[in-house]
């Protein structure tokens, strides 16, 4: 763990150092070494031997607490400043820094070849694209979690019957148990973003099989969520449901994740 003066010293290095915050990049430097310690445990209890894949390590304030968590980390970067930085002053035989986009399916494949768990403090304008990533990855990632804005952290742990309660909410929680753990607020980040961020955590079902299409479950979730204010009879009308169905008079949000896999199926079965 590190001391007070070894935090201390780490805080003036962030706060006087070359690596700028960039806004087209939405990067936000976390300096609270408390905060950085809570998100690097978030999956201890589990104790995972795998690697650990942090998403936008910046200065490395959480890459530090998570190389005490794990035996291998890899920090994955668009900005090479910061992995200049981190290559530079973070030299650990644990540690493997990338200066790779995260996001672009190329780049994923070389970075994500076996399970893994995937964490990080993660820039609010990509952290939806992040999820979907996560989403067409399960097999490979068995645990997910870390720092978002906090309304997108809310919706993704959301459950049937809030007003946050969407396509990711349901998409994510059909494949893993999300929970929002703590609230974190914007003084502890450089610059401070004009609102709060969420923590959240999930943990893939590895016990879980989905009965039905992947490819018509996403479309029967996303096609009733678009059209959220209409009652399902209306939202899936181009799935024939039948206006005596037991779904029929609601509406999207409040629908379980195992009433989506049930009307799923339904409509599959009705196909043959």
């Amino acid at each position: 763990m590190m001391t007070n003066f070894e935090s201390l010293i780490f805080i003036i290095n962030i706060l006087f150092t070359a690596v700028t915050p960039k806004k087209h990049l939405g990067q936000h430097f976390l300096k609270d070494t408390e905060i950085a310690r809570k998100v690097a445990c978030l999956f201890q209890k589990e104790q995972y031997q795998m690697p650990a894949i942090e998403i936008g390590p910046g200065m490395g304030v959480l890459t530090r607490f998570l190389l005490q968590e794990y035996d291998k980390v890899i920090a994955v970067d668009v900005d090479k400043e910061s992995v200049e930085y981190l290559n530079q002053t973070m030299i650990s035989p644990k540690l493997k820094v990338i200066l790779a986009d995260f996001l672009d399916n190329r780049e994923l494949h070389k970075i994500l070849t076996q399970p893994s768990v995937i964490i990080g403090n993660f820039p609010y304008n990509i952290s939806t694209q992040i999820v979907f990533k996560v989403l067409e990855n399960i097999e490979n990632v068995k645990a997910f979690g870390g720092m978002f804005q906090k309304e997108v952290a809310e919706r993704l742990a959301a459950k049937e019957g809030s007003k946050t309660y969407g396509i990711q909410s349901v998409l994510l929680n059909t494949f893993y148990t999300t929970s929002y753990e703590f609230t974190v607020e914007p003084d502890v980040f450089i610059p401070a973003p004009k609102v709060k961020s969420g923590v959240i955590k999930c943990i893939r079902k590895d016990d879980f099989v989905l009965p039905c299409s992947k490819s018509l479950y996403y479309e029967v979730v996303k096609t009733a969520f678009n059209q959220r204010r209409k009652t399902l009879r209306n939202a899936l009308h181009k799935f024939n449901l039948s206006d005596t169905h037991e779904f029929a008079k609601l509406r999207a949000e409040q629908l379980s994740v195992e009433n989506f896999i049930s009307l799923t199926c339904q409509f599959e079965n009705s196909k043959e």
